[in-house]
């Protein structure tokens, strides 16, 4: 069985998007449009890797990343943050607060699924 991937994005057409190549390779999807119900879907689902939206209402993607890694059960989760902000600060910032991997908007099925394999520890991408 693959690994359970949340994807956590506003952006409605993001997530159908970002879901269908997932799902396309088999992994099984969780949503959630907001920080809050990420925190929500990782304490009820069996999560193996965060896709992280960082431009988000309410609570910014970077804060979510931050209580993921501070909490003792969801420290060791990788996240990878999928953002608009390409900026070298960003992508920085991301990374000083515990990102495993950035990928930038727009991105080709061919990124995402090289970052997931990336940070899944599969060395190659498949695609």
């Amino acid at each position: 069985m693959k690994e359970c991937i949340l994807v956590v994005d506003d952006n409605l057409d993001s997530v159908a998007i970002i879901r269908s190549i997932l799902e396309s390779r088999g992994y099984p999807v969780v949503v959630a449009v907001s920080g809050t119900e990420a925190l929500q879907a990782i304490e009820k689902n069996r999560v193996d890797l965060v896709l992280l939206d960082v431009m988000m209402p309410e609570m910014s993607g970077i804060e979510v990343l931050q209580k993921i890694k501070e909490n003792a059960v969801t420290g060791r989760l990788p996240v990878i943050l999928v953002t608009a902000k390409t900026q070298d600060e960003d992508v920085l910032s991301g990374y000083q607060y515990g990102a495993d991997y950035y990928i930038t908007k727009p991105f080709t099925a061919k990124q995402l699924l090289y970052g997931i394999d990336l940070v899944l520890g599969r060395g190659e991408s498949v695609g």
